[in-house]
């Protein structure tokens, strides 16, 4: 029998609650959430269970990521549970209330509920790409929040000086900005200053960060940069967010992870009906719908797909959500084959 330890994570501490088969609540145990605690906690469950166990975290990826590394360092099996999925798990239960062993112990029976849920996986060639390109979007965040407060300073001096948000961005519109302000004089000529130097600042950062991650990309994951519409950005957003492609069952399961799995929403005389999915992975939802979005823009074999199901009487929102999905299965076979690569080379003996 394989027991089922569901686990509510937060900061400082995480909650263990352990079931049966049957979702039956056995014990529970909280720990600090530190590698010392995460291994006091597999200790004890080895020793109340045995070895047969599986983990199920609750997916919230800054708190979990330690606790899965430890985990999987140790041998153990670990699926990550959707914080929706568990959430709906606890309003069905009889014990009502919000606590750290009431959510883990939703947790443990999302698992046993949902056996198809994704396995966690870290490797340092997913996990650097993902780093990266958060770093990049908070520094693209931070940009657009200083360009805003510019045009402010500026439409304040001159409101017939306008330069369009997405202008500040290329380093000409930078220095034709600078050089409108270089004469003038005043407090808020001063403060614009300052801001257009942080917005020049950032974007040095964000470039190198751009550059960085091309390099990666180009050399790991060729196949997937092949794809119609795929830049680097978007390959390591789907390598990112994927996070080890081979966890994944099947090109179903990854579709469903994605959000582009079509959702039955059909009754009686409507059979067949579907509608898009709102829940699973938005960020790499949003990097296949940028694939999709540039394809049906080129001539090529997207665009084609997408006329072909327009032609058959979809929506244009329905003709985009069949490309997004067929694109999911592409993007999941390519991957296999990217990371065959990776780990083929990683394997290599080091030339003498």
């Amino acid at each position: 029998m394989v027991i089922v330890i569901g686990a509510d994570v937060h900061k400082a501490t995480h909650t263990f609650v352990a079931v049966d088969e049957v979702g039956r609540k056995l014990a529970e145990r909280t720990v600090r959430a530190t590698t010392s605690g995460h291994d006091g906690a597999l200790r004890w469950a080895r020793a109340e269970f045995g070895p047969e166990l599986r983990w199920g975290v609750e997916d919230c990826r800054h708190l979990s990521a330690r606790l899965e590394r430890d985990l999987l360092a140790a041998g153990q099996q670990v699926v990550r549970v959707p914080p929706k999925l568990m959430a709906q798990t606890r309003a069905s239960a009889r014990e009502r209330g919000k606590s750290d062993p009431i959510d883990a112990l939703s947790v443990a029976r999302a698992v046993l509920r949902e056996p198809d849920l994704p396995a966690a996986s870290h490797d340092e060639a997913t996990r650097e790409l993902k780093l990266l390109v958060d770093r990049r979007e908070d520094l693209v965040s931070e940009r657009t929040r200083q360009i805003n407060r510019l045009r402010w300073h500026l439409h304040e001096l001159d409101p017939e000086f306008d330069v369009p948000i997405k202008a500040l961005r290329s380093r000409k519109q930078r220095d034709r900005v600078a050089a409108w302000l270089a004469d003038d004089t005043g407090l808020v000529a001063e403060l614009a200053r300052d801001v257009l130097n942080d917005i020049v600042a950032v974007s040095e950062k964000i470039d190198a960060l751009e550059k960085r991650v091309t390099v990666l990309v180009e050399d790991r994951y060729p196949h997937l940069l092949a794809i119609p519409g795929c830049g680097p950005l978007a390959a390591a957003k789907i390598v990112g967010e994927t996070a080890n492609v081979s966890r994944f069952r099947s090109e179903a399961c990854f579709a469903m992870n994605a959000g582009v799995a079509p959702l039955p929403v059909w009754s009686g005389s409507t059979r067949g009906r579907v509608r898009m999915s709102r829940a699973g992975n938005r960020q790499l939802n949003a990097a296949l719908h940028r694939i999709a979005v540039t394809q049906i823009r080129l001539d090529g074999r997207g665009r084609v797909y997408y006329r072909k199901r327009l032609d058959h009487g979809d929506s244009t929102v329905e003709a985009l959500r069949c490309l997004k999905r067929k694109l999911a299965r592409i993007v999941f076979h390519t991957l296999h084959a990217d990371q065959h690569n990776v780990e083929t080379t990683a394997s290599l003996p080091l030339a003498a």
